[in-house]
């Protein structure tokens, strides 16, 4: 039997989608230019944030971004200070965080703004 094709499936989806583009993207940072690269990566985002997260995900998931994205400041600030032996390796670490950041942080804004008004209009 198939399965129907619904908007949860489209969310996980564009999560997954966004995590390989990350992971491409880092590994051939100039295969795009940086407008298209955070155009794609923030549009997946917008749709994970819009299709996945509902009422219960809603503080979880704003509390994982934020230490997400806290973390990958200071993750990225000890990368790029670490000395050049395995520049590359250090290279594709640092564009990878950075990506996953453009991934992530339009949908944080999509799920903070949900939350103010749930949270205005009672």
């Amino acid at each position: 039997m198939v399965k129907q094709f619904d908007m949860d499936m489209l969310g996980a989806l564009a999560f997954i989608v966004g995590l390989v583009v990350a992971l491409v993207l880092a590994f051939a940072p100039n295969a795009l230019t940086p407008g298209w690269t955070v155009l794609i990566l923030g549009i997946l985002g917008i749709i994970v944030g819009l299709l996945n997260i509902g009422d219960k995900e809603l503080q979880l998931y704003l509390i994982a971004n934020i230490a997400f994205m806290m973390a990958a400041t200071g993750f990225s600030a000890v990368l790029s200070a670490l000395p050049v032996i395995g520049s590359i390796g250090i290279s594709f670490l640092t564009n990878f965080v950075h990506n996953v950041t453009l991934f992530v942080a339009p949908g944080a804004a999509i799920v903070a703004l949900k939350a103010l008004y749930e949270i205005s209009k009672e």
